[in-house]
């Protein structure tokens, strides 16, 4: 499959504090393998994956992967309202990443306004015994979102995927119901026009 096999193209960021994965999580998706060492991403990273939503359906994502320092946060807010949808990643060892991402999505959600940004929270490095997340108040948050919630774990790959098929089937469904707009001009989602027929 190539790009212009693609009907949509969808924008998604990942959010979360520094060192809670996101980029091993992103490595584990789009190359099928875990990283045992990653360099710290500066500002934003960016990479395209081809998924199939449903059979004939194929969705270009362009997965924009942010730094978790505050230093960034101003370059990351020039992503933001481009995306369609929103990976809320925190460390369950980590009790601050948690915390981070209750403060983070309330940015993300005012800076979208008045459009729409679907969001699907992560709890990572699930295969840690050490946890200081309490899996109660994570599901009360998601609930308080609307969002669905995922425990995940890049270094052995659970739920990798599906972390990132979850939210764009929700952007999917969401354009379909009108809940997600299209907007053509600035790639809120941008549906790919078919190749004209050249006689």
């Amino acid at each position: 499959m190539n790009l212009t096999d693609c009907r949509y193209r969808f924008k998604m960021i990942m959010i979360g504090y520094n060192n809670v994965g996101k980029s091993c999580m992103l490595r584990r998706y789009t190359k099928g393998r875990y990283p045992e060492r990653m360099c710290c991403t500066i500002g934003v990273d960016f990479c395209n994956h081809i998924l199939e939503v449903e059979p004939g359906v194929r969705v270009n994502l362009q997965i924009f992967d942010t730094a978790g320092h505050e230093s960034f946060w101003c370059v990351i807010c020039s992503s933001i309202p481009q995306s369609d949808g929103c990976l809320l990643v925190f460390d369950l060892g980590n009790r601050e990443s948690f915390d981070y991402i209750k403060q983070r999505h309330t940015d993300v959600s005012n800076t979208v306004q008045p459009d729409t940004v679907l969001f699907v929270l992560v709890g990572h490095k699930c295969d840690r015994k050490e946890q200081e997340v309490n899996q109660y108040e994570v599901e009360e948050f998601a609930s308080e979102l609307g969002a669905p919630y995922i425990e995940a774990s890049a270094k052995t790959g659970h739920n990798v995927a599906e972390a990132f098929e979850l939210l764009t089937r929700r952007i999917y469904q969401g354009y379909l119901s009108g809940e997600v707009r299209l907007h053509e001009r600035w790639g809120k989602i941008h549906k790919n026009k078919p190749a004209e027929n050249h006689k």
